[in-house]
């Protein structure tokens, strides 16, 4: 008779501090929906927005949003500390952390370095490729030095900026045209995001982005005044030898692809995904090995969506035409993965299933662990 092979123990963590924690329990519900449970033992783990971690029954009532007590820090709570979080999963048996957190603390190496620290396989980016996948301005120095095509920014820290607003304007001015987006440099979701047309409305853009952190990234618009660029995307999965879905192509709701345009309009005013988009074969190509070279760069691994602005095709003066210009434009090691996210949905469309994506990523976690276990980390 054939030995039951032994189930994988699962921790899916959700939550967290950041701005998009509810995006991240969005992520988690549709995993927890969609693993297969006769495969794993699936443990949910989550984190309150003040950053205490729940298991059990209280992290699926942190999930649902069911239990006011979670944000009064009722004695009731099954709360862990951060060594039961980390060093503790071993004692709960866990083989693999999915941890399914989105922008600061999650996505940003933090949450990475305390798994290492731990010696437990989780799945994504380590240490280095999350944090310079979440740092905007690390990850244009990146890609500069990789040589990928990005658009023209600027970088300015909020001391800077509010010790003297007038020569910080100066500054942006001197080398960006209006249009621009002001962003801040750690943050997803398009969160603190501003588009700038004039001048009038720089410094309230440069005050919510200074908000949310304390670097600041001006972005020049692509394409110039009046022009709207194709938004792309391209889901990439592995580790040493990654692999790129299909281009797909967002048609956002409102003027660019924000916070609300992503999760909050429905129906008729719904943001639009085209899936492929529409290309041409050299075009797909170049995105394609676009992305993978934007994931090896930052040393990623597990799964990232590399985004891209494209610039139609223009006349010029004298009547010739000015090919499409590509653009890459930033790289997400822990994209959105609800079952109607664009990842899950380029994969899909690629060949690969939702549940099988989970499979596979939690593979890739054990297979980045077990690649770990060859290095020496003392004489």
């Amino acid at each position: 008779m054939k030995k039951q092979q032994k189930k994988l123990r699962i921790g899916i963590l959700f939550g967290g501090k950041s701005g998009e924690h509810e995006i991240s329990l969005r992520s988690a519900a549709s995993i927890l929906q969609a693993i297969d449970r006769k495969k794993y033992d699936v443990v949910p783990l989550g984190i309150t927005k003040t950053g205490r971690w729940l298991h059990n029954v209280e992290a699926e009532n942190l999930l649902c949003g069911s239990d006011s007590k979670l944000l009064t820090g009722s004695s009731t709570t099954q709360e862990m500390n951060i060594h039961g979080a980390a060093a503790g999963t071993h004692s709960a048996g866990l083989d693999v952390v999915f941890p399914v957190l989105h922008g600061t603390f999650g996505e940003d190496g933090t949450i990475q370095g305390l798994f290492e620290l731990a010696d437990i396989a989780y799945v994504g980016s380590g240490v280095l490729g999350s944090s310079a996948g979440m740092d905007k301005d690390a990850m244009k120095r990146v890609f500069f030095a990789t040589g990928l095509p990005m658009t023209p920014h600027v970088t300015l820290l909020r001391s800077e900026w509010k010790a003297d607003p007038k020569k910080s304007t100066r500054a942006i001015e001197k080398k960006l045209t209006y249009p621009v987006f002001v962003k801040p440099a750690n943050l997803g979701s398009s969160v603190g995001i501003s588009k700038v047309k004039s001048r009038k409305d720089l410094q309230a853009a440069l005050a919510l982005a200074a908000s949310f952190d304390r670097k600041i990234v001006i972005e020049q618009g692509v394409g110039g005044p009046g022009v709207k660029p194709r938004e792309l995307e391209v889901a990439v999965l592995g580790n040493d030898n990654p692999e790129a879905s299909i281009v797909g192509e967002i048609v956002p709701a409102k003027e660019f692809y924000d916070y609300e345009a992503k999760y909050e309009l429905n129906g008729a005013d719904e943001s639009v995904s085209i899936i492929p988009a529409k290309l041409t074969a050299a075009e797909s190509k170049k995105i394609r090995a676009m992305a993978i070279e934007a994931f090896r760069a930052c040393d990623c691994s597990g799964l990232a969506r590399v985004d891209f602005l494209m610039a139609p095709a223009t006349k010029t003066k004298g009547g010739k035409t000015k090919p499409a210009e590509i653009l890459l434009n930033e790289i997400n090691t822990m994209p959105g993965f609800t079952s109607i996210s664009m990842y899950p949905k380029l994969w899909a469309a690629t060949g690969i299933s939702y549940p099988k994506l989970i499979d596979k990523l939690i593979q890739l976690a054990l297979e980045r662990h077990k690649e770990k276990q060859q290095t020496h980390f003392s004489r």
